[in-house]
């Protein structure tokens, strides 16, 4: 029986990369509570974005006991929490 292969991250196009920092950035000026859907990652990261590092580019996100960074290429969806 073969091993499992390790998904490769899937690849977007300009537009979609575009459009995920659109998003990013309109939640950070809002200081809106985001939810992100990461790649390889279990569980999705929640809460508001405190910086986005263009040099590193991570994107830092503020959870409620930790700060979490994001790799921008990993992050699949954005969305807004529904409760």
């Amino acid at each position: 029986m073969a091993k499992a292969k390790v998904a490769k991250r899937p690849t977007r196009d300009e537009f979609e990369l575009e459009e995920l920092g659109n998003q990013l950035v309109e939640a950070k000026n809002e200081d809106s509570e985001i939810v992100l859907t990461v790649w390889g990652w279990e569980e999705q990261v929640r809460g508001r974005i405190v910086n986005m590092d263009s040099r590193t580019k991570l994107v830092h996100i503020e959870g409620e006991q930790q700060l979490t960074k994001v790799p921008f290429m990993d992050i699949m969806k954005v969305e807004y929490p529904r409760d």
